[in-house]
């Protein structure tokens, strides 16, 4: 089948005489030219060879005869064209690669599936990485789903690689996403922040520091002890949990399916986890502030009043699972989330549990100075965002405080300590 543009318009016979090499060329064309001819006319053409056409070997192809179209737009010809024509020209041209496309894109990406399922591959035309409902969101959501969107194609073709490098092997890539990946971000950060704590290098970190006369350098012998519960819950009780994680997951499906999740089912997703976290990590933590379990297990994590990055997980077993753990494993087994959310969950809530313990104040950073706060007066600050506590009255004495007036976004390079220094008498009782 052949698909013809419009004419391309023949040139004065003067302008043959006149060019005399593209005559001779025009002569020299052989009987197969002369049928192209007899069955376009001269217009520019597209050939789609059909699956009855094509050879045994070889799969139906889309062939754009390029090379001929373009020896068409050359030399008298192209100069003796009007511009409607040449427009037209492109026209066609631009049409039929878009033809050529479609009719590819057909063939190797999947459609929506009856009955309003996706496909293992793809999703259809509207529904590809939420665009469905990109007008139903605010327009700060959107400007990122169309970020998404643009770059959604390279992230779907890595993850489609992954997947077939580990087809068989669900059990192995998800282990590897929610223990290897959460893993080596939450040692990367505190090995910088270790570093600093130890050395006092580089100096100007140190600036940034929120209780400015502890940890200067860091006391070896209690990091090391400390050190060995951090190994220990994270290998012994982080590890089990996510094994039974995954066996719940699987009960409700495949963790590790073959298409990402769109934008709109990632944020929603990431919404909800915080929240369970605030709700769930909020109570826990408050009831192991009971006297009777805090002497018990909780007053370990508080050994460190002025804490480093280290220490997020440093607690007694039961604590580090009750209250560490389940507040952010269990938003994933609820809603049966994909791999990429919950690696990308995790790795968000060690490194936001490490920034929050860390003990510097650095720009662009989250503020550490409420739960910083925390560790500094025990029965303050309990929640994750402060949510809870505003509602609950328990951060009413660090409303008061100078840490209050610096927990805020540090968008400049002056540390907070020296924007916004402590009264220089003591006048209130906390």
């Amino acid at each position: 089948m052949y698909v013809c543009g419009p004419p391309v318009r023949t040139p004065p016979p003067h302008v043959s005489h006149m060019h005399g090499k593209d005559n001779i060329k025009d002569r020299a064309r052989g009987p197969r030219d002369e049928e192209r001819n007899d069955r376009c006319s001269g217009n520019f053409r597209v050939r789609l060879e059909s699956a009855d056409q094509a050879p045994a070997n070889q799969e139906p192809c889309v062939v754009l005869n390029t090379r001929r179209a373009s020896r068409r737009l050359r030399g008298a010809e192209r100069r003796n064209m009007t511009p409607e024509t040449r427009t037209d020209t492109r026209g066609v041209a631009s049409a039929s690669r878009q033809q050529c496309f479609s009719l590819w894109r057909k063939k190797n990406v999947p459609q929506k599936a009856a009955g309003g399922s996706w496909s293992p591959l793809g999703l259809d035309e509207e529904g590809r990485r939420g665009h469905r409902v990109g007008h139903l969101v605010p327009g700060g959501v959107r400007h990122l789903q169309r970020f998404w969107g643009a770059s959604g194609d390279f992230w779907q073709d890595l993850w489609t690689k992954l997947h077939v490098t580990f087809e068989g092997h669900h059990t192995a890539l998800f282990y590897l996403g929610t223990m290897l990946v959460p893993t080596l971000a939450f040692w990367g950060v505190n090995a910088l922040l270790l570093l600093v704590d130890t050395t006092g290098k580089p100096a100007f970190i140190t600036r940034y520091r929120i209780q400015v006369d502890k940890n200067n350098p860091v006391d070896k012998r209690k990091l090391f002890h400390a050190l060995k519960t951090v190994l220990f819950n994270h290998l012994c009780i982080s590890g089990p949990m996510v094994v039974g994680a995954y066996q719940l997951m699987t009960l409700r499906g495949d963790p590790c399916g073959p298409q990402l999740p769109t934008f709109h089912r990632a944020l929603l997703e990431l919404a909800f986890f915080s929240i369970l976290e605030e709700l769930m990590f909020y109570y826990s933590h408050r009831l192991f502030h009971q006297p009777s379990l805090y002497k018990r297990f909780h007053k370990q994590h508080h050994e460190w009043t002025a804490p480093i990055g280290i220490v997020c997980i440093y607690a007694h077993p039961l604590e580090h699972m009750i209250s560490n753990m389940l507040p952010v494993a269990l938003g994933p087994v609820v809603l049966a989330s994909h791999l990429t959310t919950t690696s990308l969950w995790l790795c968000m809530a060690l490194i936001s549990t490490t920034i929050s313990h860390c003990g510097y104040h650095l720009p662009f950073l989250p503020s550490p100075e409420f739960h910083d706060f925390h560790h500094l007066r025990f029965n303050q600050c309990f929640g994750v965002f402060g949510v809870l506590d505003r509602l609950h009255g328990t951060d009413a004495k660090f409303r008061l405080t100078k840490q209050y007036e610096r927990h805020s976004l540090l968008t400049g390079l002056t540390p907070l300590s020296e924007s916004v220094p402590d009264a220089p008498t003591k006048g209130r009782d906390l």
